[in-house]
């Protein structure tokens, strides 16, 4: 259930059998190598070099251990961009071409790289495909991570074209759907249309939407394959990826995990802490500063699980400060054993730490391991020991993932929609998101996330934050779905095409609740007013509706503005949201939902986090004080007990 990843090529091949001890020392299982290797592997075009990797992949197996093998086509290698360099990519936003000399650096819609990527697959998989030490696979190394989903290249845009002739038909047909009438922008011909980028001002949103879904399909388009080429070549053995968040690639991660057989994460809490409170008062971000916020790291392990709803990995886990955010600092004392846990809270099968050594050379020699580059120990090491040890004690290889009572349903055309028509500065999918989840995590439910085409029964509660886009399916799922439903702002509110439905928002959802929204206004973030409910005063603010509830008999307004206007209705098991809200609120509210839905909540401390897995709860203690669960005594704990020291762990059994 642990691994490590490992880069045999950074160090002399006298030291690969004491690394190989040392990792079988310590309790560690899997290995993963070769993900960036490729200059080793193919030095010229053609000349292979595998006996490297050969004699590397017996050592590690010579102790024991299992290796994870990586498609090295995150690296293309010097040689090749040379040799074709239609193989890089564009930035959409300058213009320019990204060059060699990191990673990354290949374009999603060259037909030449795909050939070259499914070359050196099929090389390493019929080498290594029926190599018992082999025991699984991982595809290329964080696809689309540093914004590169999307390129402004020649190949990108001719490619486009050949996309929209494939969806649209004909070129009236793409005209109206895209409303090309406004601003004279109508076309005569595909071969005319332009990806949607370097304009005078803003393109069209349906363009823009549709050069999204192109930029998706191609990443999967080009996935794919090379996952069918290892099933080809290594029947058998397991193929993951190791995922960059939905919200950070803007692509559809649901399609893109789709044949893998589980996905993985690399978690990095205190860098996208750090990422992620930017704008944050220096106060707040001090309390999260060595721990990770208590929500960023799960938020993104819940996502993972739900792209197939199975366990997952975590491929790379923090074990020290990393060097690529705007500020790295060090981990609070326990927080390594910590991280591993809670991984493991939410759903891991394995948690593999990044890395075995320290680099003392290159872009990513500041990024800390479990060794120094000395060999000696780093502090993280007794944390994994101690982490190992307590896995085993919690028999968690025994204690099966259970559905969870609430799903919150995300997809990438949520993202796109919001990114494309901001409308007000302060709205951001991701933070809607994140505060519907956060939220409900401090209430200590557990949550699924589900895309819009997953099974919506055995869900109590069913939470949509930003879905903007719906068809009749869903509806017809929703209805005949005997969860509660609630809806944030902005449902329903564009067609597949980003056009307003003419019969106003929320479109398609009128079916399920009967109301009309009138207009929506948009407040800057510091600028809220007042929200009604159960006789208690909230805030309103960054996105606000103006509906219409007369559609229904069965319509109740059970939240109201400043102005007694309805700011959120239900409709028997359908409540939609009008507006964006404040914790506070959406503490009392979803508590309300979920006693109503009969699940059971744990409000403690706004630092303490629950999570259940098998018949074990998980209390995680983010802050920097001791504190007392509201339990009672006398349950039967697996480890810490009732009072709960800063970063400390409590597990008890129901």
């Amino acid at each position: 259930m642990f691994g490590v990843c490992y880069y045999p090529e950074h160090w002399p091949e006298s030291q690969w059998d004491e690394d190989a001890k040392m990792m079988a020392d310590l309790g560690l299982t899997y290995v993963r190598i070769g993900e960036f290797a490729w200059s080793r592997l193919e030095p010229n075009p053609g000349e292979y070099d595998f006996a490297w990797l050969d004699k590397s992949v017996a050592t590690l197996a010579s102790v024991g251990l299992k290796v994870v093998m990586g498609t090295p086509t995150a690296t293309p290698p010097k040689w090749l961009s040379d040799l074709y360099p239609e193989i890089l990519p564009v930035d959409p936003d300058t213009g320019r071409t990204r060059g060699f000399g990191s990673r990354r650096h290949y374009d999603f819609s060259s037909p030449i790289y795909l050939r070259e990527s499914l070359r050196i697959t099929e090389a390493l998989a019929r080498r290594y495909g029926s190599n018992n030490a082999v025991v699984g696979w991982q595809t290329d190394n964080e696809l689309c991570c540093h914004d590169t989903a999307l390129s402004g290249s020649e190949l990108a845009g001719q490619a486009f074209q050949d996309w929209c002739r494939r969806r649209y038909v004909n070129i009236d047909q793409l005209n109206r759907d895209w409303g090309n009438v406004f601003w004279s922008m109508e076309y005569r011909d595909f071969t005319e249309i332009e990806l949607p980028i370097g304009a005078v001002t803003e393109t069209s949103p349906a363009h823009r939407l549709a050069y999204r879904r192109f930029s998706s399909d191609q990443v999967i388009n080009y996935h794919n394959p090379m996952v069918e080429m290892i099933r080809q070549h290594a029947p058998g053995k397991f193929i993951t990826h190791n995922f960059i968040p939905m919200n950070e690639t803007a692509v559809d991660n649901f399609a893109l995990a789709a044949p893998l057989d589980f996905t993985s994460y690399d978690n990095y809490p205190l860098g996208r802490t750090d990422l992620l409170m930017t704008d944050a008062p220096a106060e707040e971000l001090r309390r999260y500063m060595r721990t990770g916020h208590p929500d960023f790291a799960t938020y993104y392990h819940d996502q993972t699980r739900g792209l197939l709803n199975r366990g997952f990995w975590v491929m790379e886990q923090q074990p020290g400060p990393v060097n690529w955010a705007n500020n790295n600092p060090r981990p609070a004392p326990g927080m390594i054993r910590f991280w591993t846990l809670e991984a493991f809270a939410h759903g891991a099968d394995c948690v593999c730490y990044f890395r075995w050594r320290q680099a003392p050379f290159a872009q990513e020699q500041m990024h800390a391991g479990l060794l120094r580059p000395d060999n000696s120990k780093s502090e993280a090491w007794p944390e994994a020991e101690q982490a190992m040890a307590e896995v085993a004690l919690l028999d968690i290889e025994n204690q099966p993932l259970q559905k969870a009572s609430v799903a919150i349903i995300t997809g990438a055309e949520g993202l796109w929609v919001s990114d494309i028509e901001r409308q007000g500065e302060a709205y951001d999918f991701n933070n809607v998101q994140l505060s519907y989840y956060s939220t409900l995590r401090e209430l200590g439910v557990n949550i699924d996330f589900i895309s819009v085409d997953a099974d919506f029964s055995g869900y109590k509660l069913i939470v949509a934050p930003s879905l903007p886009i719906v068809d009749q399916a869903f509806v017809d799922k929703c209805r005949a779905c005997n969860g509660q439903f609630i809806f944030g702002p902005r449902a329903g509110a564009k067609t597949s095409e980003f056009a307003y439905p003419t019969s106003l928002p929320p479109g398609l959802l009128q079916q399920l609740i009967p109301i009309r929204v009138l207009s929506v206004e948009t407040l800057r973030a510091d600028c809220q007013e007042p929200l009604n409910w159960n006789s208690h005063i909230y805030k309103s603010g960054i996105w606000r509706e103006q509906l219409d509830a007369s559609g229904s008999n069965d319509n109740e307004i059970i939240a109201s503005y400043e102005n007694g206007e309805a700011a959120i209705v239900r409709n028997q098991r359908f409540t939609y949201m009008a507006t964006l809200t404040n914790r506070a609120f959406l503490l009392d509210f979803f508590q309300q939902h979920c006693q109503q839905a009969d699940i059971q909540t744990y409000r403690f401390d706004e630092d303490i986090r629950i999570s259940q897995r098998g018949n074990l709860m998980f209390a995680f203690n983010y802050s920097q004080h001791q504190q007392v669960l509201p339990l009672d005594p006398n349950v039967s704990f697996v480890l810490g007990s009732i009072t709960i020291d800063p970063h400390g762990v409590t597990v008890w059994k129901i």
